[in-house]
């Protein structure tokens, strides 16, 4: 669904007039401002199916951190492995990374087998670093959650359910306008959180292994 659907669909909902543009009218710019809003906080309750992807990064020898092109400063890593070596990457913290790298005195070369991140760059690209400093070629593949930039065109794509998105935009255009034809705010958003929690459940049934426990 696009940005402008969405924006007219919420605008329906207020018995608004719909829009050629998000930038139409005052009140359309608003709208369109807590559509972001309602995406962010959607987009950051679950590790959606539709945003999740692979990066990779080629390293060079003596060269331990890579930046993460395209990952934004708000990924969730679900994977990180070694595919030259056919290792799966473990994480470990800064303070053991330091520790490694400037208190071991030791020979940190080698093929890469654990990760840690530190910081992002000036596009706002996250930077992982690699342990130990990898002694040659390896192909290093990042499977993570990319949590897409707001929109901003007409045209720019809504990846996660359009449901949730739609109902808290709702949700909170009626906190702000103060009451809607008798539905307050509280129940507004009760709706959104039912419609989070059904699509959250149905996308989480692609991955049972994310949500199911086993006690060893």
């Amino acid at each position: 669904m696009t940005y402008l659907e969405l924006v007219n669909n919420v605008l329906r909902r207020l018995r608004e007039r719909e829009v050629p543009t998000v930038t139409a009218n005052t009140y359309s710019k608003l709208i369109a401002v807590l559509v972001n809003d309602a995406k962010r906080e959607v987009e950051d309750a679950w590790q959606w199916s539709a945003v999740r992807d692979t990066l990779t990064a080629t390293t060079e020898a003596g060269t331990f951190s890579y930046i993460l092109t395209g990952s934004g400063n708000r990924p969730t890593m679900l994977q990180v492995i070694n595919d030259t070596s056919d290792i799966v990457m473990e994480y470990r913290t800064a303070e053991w990374f330091t520790e490694q790298y400037l208190v071991s005195g030791a020979d940190n070369s080698g093929e890469p087998r654990y990760y840690s991140f530190n910081g992002q760059d000036s596009n706002g690209d996250t930077i992982v670093e690699l342990y130990p400093n990898p002694d040659g070629v390896y192909l290093i593949r990042f499977n993570l959650v990319l949590r897409t930039p707001e929109l901003v065109n007409d045209s720019d794509q809504l990846y996660i359910p359009a449901g949730a998105v739609q109902q808290l935009a709702y949700a909170k255009a009626i906190e702000e306008r103060g009451e809607d034809a008798g539905v307050l705010s509280a129940n507004a958003y009760a709706m959104a959180r039912s419609a989070l929690a059904d699509a959250v459940s149905l996308d989480a049934a692609k991955h049972p292994e994310e949500t199911i426990w086993q006690v060893m």
